[in-house]
């Protein structure tokens, strides 16, 4: 059995039903879209027509075979049935027939509708992968901006509590004439700055959970709250090449497949648009009986009497050779030739910007396994730079302007902290699940 494309999610219990006050992890995210996606049901159905198409085109292959009756009366001068003569009196006649048809030779143009339908229906397989895999990584992505901004309205919720601390402080010795009044003015302006800071990082963490709601599908009405997510610290993972990669990975990815099955299937077109400039040969058969009488009151021959004197049988061969239907066959042929070369661009098109993915994800995650070690050991510095300057500042040593830029400086780095080690998480996922895809087929 395959590995589920979908390697980021673990084995987890369904999470329909869920209440609305519960946290929500990402790999119950991930679920969720998968089962309430409308593209996803949409796919499924085209993929049932792909599949009713290839079994309309087996049936091809299979004679047909037909049935059927018909009555007439005949008022006036017509035809004896019986006599084959021209007679004055109205008649009633009745015909039964049972005959079938076979395609014996049509250039091989339905032996590539075949095959063709085949190649339709694995394209709808890797095209309903393709957009399990895109929903995945759109969640996934989406998660990690709701876990930012979450983490940003923590810090800044955390620099806002400090700096009204600091504010009543300075009201406090304000009034005992403990400081002046331009270093109030300033803890005032840092207390309102951090406030607004604070308000619109909760105005974008909303936005967020919106749009993972959107994404997700989930109702209007349902609150979204998310699991804290706190990942295994970034490590360098062991060198791997994007050629190394793509080896195993490109063959296996479902865009790749899609757009490789859309070029086999232009290719069919054309062989199959190129087949019906051959002669076609057909073979039918068929049985009838028939019954007839005048409607002038004399005797007849009974019904089911006629029915056997009167059977007949038949066979025949058609042979149909296309010479001329206006240049229809010929245009056909042409674009369809001209849909092969699109889509064998586009296949090639499609490879190039799957490899560069890959590639780009080994940078990311080589590049931003550094970056956060980098940023850890900035948060430190600067925190403990800060340190010293609330120090400086309660002895007088440096103005509250300086305090509050090296607040700033440590607000910043943590958020920069904060900003690489989820994207290099993020990354790290995206890497691992081209490291580990396997083709199905």
């Amino acid at each position: 059995m395959r590995k589920n494309i979908l390697y980021l999610l673990s084995l987890i219990a369904p999470c329909a039903g869920m209440a609305q006050d519960k946290t929500w992890s990402l790999d119950e995210c991930i679920r969720y879209a998968l089962e309430h996606q409308p593209r996803q049901a949409q796919q499924k159905a085209q993929n049932e027509i792909y599949r009713l198409d290839r079994r309309e085109a087996l049936g091809a292959f299979f004679p047909s075979l037909n049935a059927g009756s018909g009555a007439s009366m005949n008022f006036g001068r017509g035809l004896d049935p019986e006599t084959n003569t021209y007679i004055s009196t109205n008649t009633f006649s009745n015909a039964y027939e049972i005959y079938s048809s076979l395609t014996l030779f049509d250039g091989l143009a339905q032996y590539y509708r075949v095959k063709m339908a085949n190649v339709r229906r694995l394209m709808g397989d890797e095209e309903l992968r393709t957009l399990q895999d895109k929903t995945t990584f759109e969640v996934m992505e989406l998660y990690f901006n709701v876990l930012y901004y979450k983490g940003t309205v923590d810090l800044a919720d955390r620099q806002w509590s400090e700096s009204a601390a600091h504010l009543r402080k300075y009201r406090r010795m304000e009034e005992l004439g403990l400081t002046s009044i331009p270093d109030l003015a300033e803890a005032q302006a840092k207390e309102a700055e951090d406030r607004f800071l604070l308000t619109r990082q909760t105005n974008l963490y909303n936005l967020e959970r919106i749009r993972l709601k959107e994404k997700m599908n989930l109702p209007a009405d349902d609150d979204l709250l998310v699991d804290d997510y706190t990942p295994e610290p970034a490590v360098r993972p062991a060198p791997d090449s994007a050629r190394t990669i793509c080896q195993t990975a490109l063959p296996a990815l479902p865009a790749v497949q899609a757009s490789a099955h859309a070029l086999a299937a232009a290719e069919l077109e054309y062989r199959i648009a190129r087949g019906r400039l051959l002669p076609s040969l057909s073979m039918n058969a068929g049985f009838g009986t028939s019954f007839s009488r005048l409607m002038d009151g004399n005797d007849y021959m009974p019904f089911w009497e006629q029915l056997k004197v009167r059977e007949g049988a038949y066979v025949g061969f058609t042979l149909s050779i296309p010479l001329f239907n206006g240049l229809a066959r010929t245009s056909e042929l042409q674009r369809s030739r001209q849909r092969a070369v699109i889509a064998r661009s586009r296949h090639e098109e499609v490879r190039r910007q799957a490899y560069s993915e890959i590639e780009q994800a080994v940078a990311d995650v080589d590049g931003l396994a550094d970056e956060y070690r980098h940023a850890q050991q900035r948060t430190a510095a600067m925190q403990s730079a800060h340190q010293l300057n609330v120090r400086k500042y309660e002895t007088g040593l440096i103005d509250a302007l300086a305090l509050a830029t090296s607040a700033n400086r440590l607000l910043n780095a943590r958020v920069e902290e904060l900003y690489t080690r989820l994207k290099y998480h993020l990354k790290y996922r995206l890497l691992t699940y081209y490291k580990t895809i396997d083709n199905p087929r």
